[in-house]
C-alpha cells in the first residue's frame, strides 16, 4: 500500500488504493464466474503431470473449488461486510441468495461505502490487503500465470523484508526507514547476510 499524501491525513488509505481496491472489488463477480468454468471436468490448465496416487484425482482444481466454495472468497468477503456494518451501526445484510447473487451482494456493498471503508474503517488496510490477495489469487487461476516470486531481503538495520520485482517501493517495519523501488535491490538478500555475518 502506498504513503498518504499531504491531502490525505484525515484518511486511513489513500485514494489511489481506494480506487484499486474499489475496481478489483467490481472485478471478482466476473472472476467467480471464470473459475466456474474451471470446475467442468476437462477444463484445467493441467500441466500433462501425472501424480503418484493410486485413485483417481479429483475431476477439478482444488485451488479452483477453494476459492469457490463455502468458506472461500464469498465468505471472507462476507465477514468483511459484517465488520464495515458493525462498525457503522447497520443491520446484518440480508439473505441473498447462493454464493453467486451473495458476492454481488457484498461486492455491490463495498464499493458503495468504498469512500467511508478507506477514510475511516478502522481496519481498512488489512481488508485492502485481504481484497487484493484474493483478486490476484482468482485472477492468477483464470489466466494460468504463476504467483510473483518474494525474495527476502535485509534493511540496514537488520530486519528481513519480503519484496517482488514490480514492489514500488518498501517501508522497513524495525526502524522505519523509506526504500525506493531501485534501492530495495541494493539490499543484500536476508539468508546471505546473515551468513555473511557469521
Amino acid at each position: 500500500m502506498r504513503g498518504l499524501r499531504d491531502d490525505e491525513w484525515d484518511r486511513l488509505v489513500c485514494r489511489i488504493c481506494q480506487d484499486r481496491g474499489t475496481a478489483m472489488l467490481r472485478e471478482l463477480p466476473a472472476l467467480y464466474d471464470q473459475l466456474g468454468d474451471l470446475l467442468e471436468p476437462g477444463s484445467g490448465r493441467g500441466d500433462g503431470r501425472v501424480s503418484g496416487t493410486r485413485g483417481a484425482p479429483l475431476p477439478c482444481s482444488l485451488h479452483v473449488l477453494d476459492l469457490r466454495a463455502r468458506g472461500g472468497l464469498v465468505t471472507v468477503l462476507a465477514d468483511w461486510e459484517a465488520a464495515v456494518r458493525d462498525e457503522l451501526g447497520y443491520e446484518a445484510a440480508p439473505f441473498r441468495g447462493d454464493l453467486r447473487q451473495t458476492l454481488a451482494g457484498v461486492t455491490g456493498f463495498l464499493v458503495a461505502n468504498a469512500p467511508w471503508i478507506y477514510s475511516s474503517f478502522s481496519a481498512s488496510a488489512d481488508l485492502h490487503r485481504e481484497i487484493r490477495a484474493l483478486h490476484g489469487h482468482a485472477q492468477r487461476l483464470v489466466t494460468g500465470e504463476q504467483a510473483e516470486r518474494r525474495i527476502t531481503v535485509q534493511c540496514a538495520c537488520g530486519q528481513p523484508m519480503r519484496v517482488t520485482l514490480t514492489t514500488p517501493g518498501r517501508r522497513c517495519t524495525a526502524c522505519d526507514r523509506q526504500y525506493g523501488h531501485a534501492e530495495i535491490f541494493h539490499l543484500p538478500l536476508a539468508d546471505r547476510a546473515e551468513r555473511s555475518a557469521a
